[in-house]
């Protein structure tokens, strides 16, 4: 539930005889669509749906909101609509160069309408699915602190603080100790 798995979710707690945390069951199907509109390039439906979700949500977050607005500018550049994009950039995105830690994006951003590839740019990193992926999951981990649940699943938790734990446990023990932990190799097991 916490990550939008809604379907997963029931068919875990149906099979175990569990039942569904009441606060996890609000508003999940709002933050997949949310989540979904991210991951199709959708940044300004998701943008729409915070709003309603989670008023002053983008508001309070200017990194998050700055992450959505900078999406829809780059799927503007990727569907080669760079005179939309440029317009879009001047009018939405500028705001963010009075603040240094934006500069540098902006200025990565902007190199995309430099290529009529952009894909085959240096930068091509921000047309890759893994940065949907990346915003999406930080905007639902924001929306979920929005409604004052937890950020991370448990199991996330649990599985970050057993990584710390046997990090540090090998560096005071040495190299006789246990190898770092692979979330793939304790799922082989």
């Amino acid at each position: 539930m916490h990550n939008c798995f809604k379907e997963t979710a029931e068919a875990f707690l149906s099979s175990t005889g569990l039942n569904l945390p009441v606060d996890y069951s609000v508003d999940v199907d709002k933050r997949k669509a949310i989540f979904n509109f991210v991951l199709e390039g959708n940044a300004l439906k998701a943008i729409e749906l915070t709003e309603e979700m989670a008023p002053n949500l983008l508001e309070n977050d200017m990194d998050l909101h700055f992450d959505l607005l900078s999406l829809h500018f780059i799927e503007l550049v990727r569907s080669k609509k760079f005179t939309e994009a440029l317009d879009f950039g001047q009018k939405k995105l500028t705001s963010f160069q009075k603040v240094t830690k934006y500069i540098e994006k902006l200025e990565d951003f902007m190199a995309l309408l430099a290529y009529e590839e952009p894909e085959k740019s240096p930068m091509f990193h921000l047309l890759s699915p893994e940065h949907r992926q990346n915003v999406a999951e930080g905007l639902n981990r924001a929306v979920l602190a929005h409604a004052n649940l937890p950020a991370y699943s448990s199991l996330e938790r649990v599985v970050q603080q057993a990584t710390v734990v046997r990090q540090y446990l090998q560096q005071e023990v040495g190299k006789d100790s246990y190898p770092p932990f692979s979330l793939k190799a304790f799922l082989s097991k």
